[in-house]
Parts: C-alpha cells; sequence; structure tokens
C-alpha cells in the first residue's frame, strides 16, 4: 500500500538490488501490523478476567 511507504524503513540499497528488496521492509510492517492487535487482545482478556477477581475482593471497579 502506499500509504505505509512513510513507515517503512528504507535504504538506498533496497532500489538498487531489485524489488525482492523492496518487499521485505513491507512484510515486517505488516507482520507489526498482525501482532499489535494480538497483543490488544491478550491485553483486554487479561482485565477482563480481572474484573470478577476485583468484585470478589471489595474492590470497586468503575
Amino acid at each position: 500500500s502506499a500509504v505505509l511507504i512513510e513507515d517503512v524503513p528504507f535504504k538506498e540499497k533496497d532500489f538498487t538490488n531489485g524489488p525482492q528488496n523492496i518487499y521485505k521492509p513491507y512484510e515486517q510492517v505488516s507482520y507489526n501490523c498482525f501482532i499489535a492487535p494480538g497483543l490488544y487482545l491478550l491485553r483486554g482478556g487479561f482485565s477482563f478476567c480481572q474484573v470478577p477477581l476485583n468484585k470478589r475482593k471489595g474492590i470497586r471497579v468503575s
């Protein structure tokens, strides 16, 4: 995607050695885009599990 061009860490040699070297940084950025939601889901799941535990202890959850 052309929108990601500012987020992709290109080097000068990536443009001279062929298109495969241009695809590698794009792939890394796309992996990061999939890892971030996974971390959000883990954190949300942990928070969701903490609500019943805090209610049992009498801690007010607002």
